[in-house]
């Protein structure tokens, strides 16, 4: 029966359904898994290792840890004698030099959280909902050196609810992400593999978000657009205003009927409303720097002064 040799790169809980997937296939003989060093943790600031690492340990898989795979001649000369048909990365957060490029004779293949050419880099998730894009997908490219720019081996759409947040969406694609790693083995079994060039006219990026991004402006931003804000950003790094000078995270919002003046906050009947630039929306679920999760109602019933919502501390 063939088999593929194969090493695997990643980190996060989202590359460790692509990584079981791998080491239960009958036509796939995983030799290695590669990942980011241990990292301290919660209060007490343990080292945790990556999930993909528990994974590995818990499979008794080989695995080897590093902050640069382009940096360790020993093992990269180990790995080429393990004679790998291909190595399969997803959420790794290195980029991969000549040596990883090549060292498959299939090569390296990168699975990606969007339809490619569009939303290359490290946040397409996030991009797609921030955009209110109705619909994303999942691809897999042939690596070169250029992020996110190789060969496209498979993709497919995967549509997008209207409420979806960050942190629900990326649940779903990383097992949608398995789905294609599958379907991507099955075309090599039976070598039906095309590959598509990207087309580089229609390409647009996705970068790393910061966590001022999640700052609302609603004096310059749609009632549409502070609601893809809010999912978009959610579960990180969160979304936030500042109410009365003091940090107020936003959790959930909705669309409000009273007309407003863009940024204008106040109180009505309890409900603590803004003004958009083209409607008004209701701050439904929020949290004041120093306390907990709470309504608008629940919120509002703490401050008898004027309500002042601003995109800064002042």
């Amino acid at each position: 029966m063939k088999k593929f040799r194969v090493a695997f790169c990643g980190t996060p809980d989202f590359s460790v359904p692509t990584l079981d997937l791998l080491s239960n296939h009958p036509h796939i003989d995983l030799r290695y898994v590669i990942s980011m060093p241990d990292r301290p943790s919660g209060r007490g600031m343990d080292l945790k290792s990556p999930e993909v690492i528990e994974f590995a340990k818990a499979k008794r898989i080989p695995f080897f840890q590093t902050e640069n795979i382009n940096k360790e001649p020993e093992f990269l000369e180990k790995l080429k004698a393990e004679e790998l048909d291909f190595v399969v990365v997803l959420a790794f957060a290195q980029f991969l030099g000549s040596n990883m490029l090549n060292m498959g004779k299939l090569g390296c293949f990168n699975i990606h959280t969007s339809v490619l050419p569009k939303y290359r880099g490290a946040a397409p998730i996030q991009y797609a909902l921030l955009n209110g894009d109705t619909e994303t997908g999942v691809s897999i490219q042939k690596m070169v050196k250029k992020m996110d720019a190789g060969d496209l081996v498979h993709f497919h759409t995967v549509p997008i609810a209207e409420t979806e947040t960050g942190g629900q969406l990326y649940t779903r694609l990383k097992f949608q992400a398995a789905l294609a790693m599958n379907d991507l083995i099955t075309k090599l079994l039976e070598n039906k593999v095309t590959y598509t060039v990207q087309d580089e006219s229609k390409v647009s990026f996705a970068p790393t978000l910061k966590k001022e991004d999640g700052l609302l402006n609603f004096k310059e931003k749609t009632v549409a657009q502070i609601l893809n804000n809010i999912r978009a950003l959610d579960p990180w790094p969160g979304t936030y205003c500042f109410l009365n000078g003091k940090r107020l995270k936003v959790l959930e919002a909705q669309k409000y009927h009273k007309k407003l003046a863009p940024g204008k906050a106040e109180n009505d009947l309890g409900s603590l409303v803004v003004g958009c630039v083209d409607g008004t929306l209701r701050l439904t679920q929020v949290q004041l720097e120093g306390k907990k999760a709470c309504t608008d109602r629940e919120l509002l019933n703490g401050i008898k002064t004027e309500i002042i919502l601003t995109s800064d501390k002042e």
